[in-house]
């Protein structure tokens, strides 16, 4: 939900501006895009920093994971899980995907899909759904269980953590 994450930032007025783009292109934006679209250099600042830090969610969720099992405080990793969820994550389908799935995925991912609307919202789930591999979590009770997730893989490693 990009607006959202945009109004959380206090950014909502650059909302027009993300819904033209897909979710790729935002993770790619640099202060030069943004100026030439016309955006304050404040808000081009913030706008990258926080970019930023939406690539570094995956080693945050590694670093809860071992703060985790190690025994800590969970006031802190349910603080940082409950941030994350309010950010735009993609859903994660696996680079060998055959070519039915990537030609639905490649259709929900028009300039539209930033936004998303209630029309395309069960077809991008179903989608989704299609295109996540399904996660055997054992020894949720304090082991590092299982095999370790593929890079790229947010969706799953953010419920591998809440699952610890």
């Amino acid at each position: 939900d990009v607006p959202a994450w945009l109004k959380s930032l206090r950014l909502h007025k650059y909302a027009a501006l993300f819904s033209q783009m897909t979710y790729e292109e935002m993770m790619a934006l640099t202060e030069c895009q943004l100026e030439a679209q016309n955006v304050t250099k404040g808000a081009r600042h913030k706008i990258v920093i926080s970019i930023q830090k939406l690539k570094e969610r995956q080693n945050l969720l590694k670093s809860l994971e071992r703060d985790i099992l190690e025994g800590g405080n969970l006031r802190v990793p349910l603080q940082e899980l409950h941030q994350m969820i309010l950010t735009p994550i993609k859903a994660y389908s696996s680079q060998n995907s055959s070519t039915e799935e990537h030609s639905r995925e490649a259709d929900s991912h028009h300039p539209s899909s930033l936004l998303g609307s209630d029309s395309q919202g069960s077809e991008c789930k179903d989608s989704a759904a299609a295109g996540m591999p399904q996660h055997h979590l054992p020894g949720c009770e304090g082991e590092s269980g299982g095999a370790p997730l593929p890079e790229g893989d947010l969706p799953g490693q953010f419920t591998r953590v809440m699952g610890k």
